[in-house]
């Protein structure tokens, strides 16, 4: 279990210190993230754009979701473990989203969920929460039906749609959410349900005002060249740089440059000579 818990996340609201987020998808990078006091670790169902290659999050299943949560948790000490439930692990019933949001926690070491929608899924953070598997909502531009927002663009622009996401995220809060990400949305809007909820906001495209901030560790290190959000810094651009290196191992293994002496193991001659005695013999 994490030392970082759901209440300390909770502790946060109005604090000074915003809560930090990443995303993980495998252990090696889960113990980097962990190391340097990233206080949530995300395993996002983005994986399934950045990780698997698929064209959305749609596609991502449940084993597949499990499977690199479980990954991940072995490379976390500190950070809290959310696992984001895939699309339509959660939607068809409250028996399987309890089911579902169980085997997060039972089988992928995870200490918490995260699901998308605000009113309609209220009735199913409460029952989690119920239970005691604790929930972060997601509320705002939610990837997993964003074909029905209009894609992936700022949700919140005009009234009726800013009312909308407004009410959503005081529903997740009143059902129980520990934290609630809200994405893609004018930094007013998130601002001001900032100030009115009493559950910490986590932003992504949502602005400075949110009592913490996430963004994909793939957009974070420039490792993910498909696409960039607007609201994504790199804070470095790794692509070109790993390129550069896989083609300077191709040329060197072509010309015979590598594996140098520096990286070969010397000794053997004495061994290799007694084989070479006894084929001979």
């Amino acid at each position: 279990m994490a030392n970082f818990t759901p209440v300390d996340i909770k502790k946060r609201k109005g604090s000074s210190r915003p809560v930090t987020m990443l995303t993980a998808y495998d252990c090696s990078f889960a113990r980097m993230i962990d190391a340097a006091g990233i206080d949530v670790i995300l395993v996002g169902d983005s994986l399934g754009m950045v990780v698997l290659g698929y064209d959305s999050t749609v596609p991502v299943t449940m084993d597949e979701m499990l499977h690199h949560c479980r990954a991940v948790s072995r490379g976390v000490s500190n950070a809290l473990l959310v696992g984001d439930m895939p699309f339509m692990s959660y939607q068809v019933s409250i028996e399987d989203a309890l089911f579902n949001a169980a085997r997060f926690l039972k089988e992928a070491g995870c200490d918490a969920v995260k699901l998308e929608g605000g009113r309609t899924m209220a009735p199913v953070i409460k029952r989690l929460v119920t239970a005691g598997i604790p929930v972060m909502g997601h509320v705002g531009l939610t990837p997993q039906t964003a074909s029905s927002l209009g894609g992936f663009k700022v949700q919140g622009q005009d009234i009726d749609q800013a009312k909308a996401i407004y009410e959503d995220a005081m529903a997740v809060a009143d059902a129980g959410a520990f934290a609630v990400v809200l994405e893609c949305i004018p930094s007013a809007l998130s601002s001001l349900i900032t100030s009115d909820i009493d559950i910490p906001t986590i932003g992504i495209g949502a602005g400075p005002h949110c009592d913490g901030q996430v963004l994909v560790t793939n957009d974070l290190l420039g490792l993910y060249e498909k696409f960039t959000p607007r609201f994504v810094k790199k804070y470095v651009n790794l692509a070109p740089q790993i390129s550069e290196a896989l083609l300077s191992f191709k040329k060197e293994v072509e010309a015979g440059d590598f594996p140098s002496p520096e990286e070969s193991f010397p000794g053997g001659e004495e061994a290799v000579q007694a084989i070479r005695e006894k084929a001979e013999a």
